[in-house]
């Protein structure tokens, strides 16, 4: 059976592999979903990501991270859904938490967090918001 959401099933793996104490889950890889990770990691919400063969298929393991045994993601969720897709201008992109949280935006010049896309002034596809 055919994959509807890719990205869904990606951060839905991150959320049940930090609710189940695991150190780190295995994903199928997409150019996507690496660029979703970069963000995560650079924004300090997983500790990395590296790329495994496994029976001929491309996947990528995600290292997750924890703080006082507590999962550094609180809170994981797609926005924009393949049946009802959510734009935004640069300047109309949400705030999570007063700014504490992040949302992850595909835009043109690539995957970004919402503080990227505002210094870049450039709008997109709003994929998820973290905190």
């Amino acid at each position: 059976m055919a994959m509807t959401d890719p990205l869904g099933d990606l951060l839905t793996r991150i959320r049940n592999g930090q609710q189940a104490r695991k150190d780190s889950v295995l994903t199928p890889a997409s150019k996507l979903r690496a660029h979703v990770l970069d963000v995560l990691q650079r924004e300090g919400y997983i500790r990395g990501y590296s790329e495994e063969v496994l029976a001929g298929q491309k996947g990528l393991r995600i290292e997750l991270k924890y703080f006082e045994g507590q999962p550094a993601i609180q809170h994981l969720a797609r926005v924009s859904k393949p049946g009802r897709r959510v734009y935004s201008g640069a300047k109309e992109l949400p705030r999570i938490r007063n700014g504490l949280g992040v949302v992850i935006v595909s835009t043109p010049r690539g995957v970004l967090s919402d503080a990227e896309a505002r210094d870049q002034n450039v709008g997109g596809e709003v994929l998820a918001e973290v905190f």
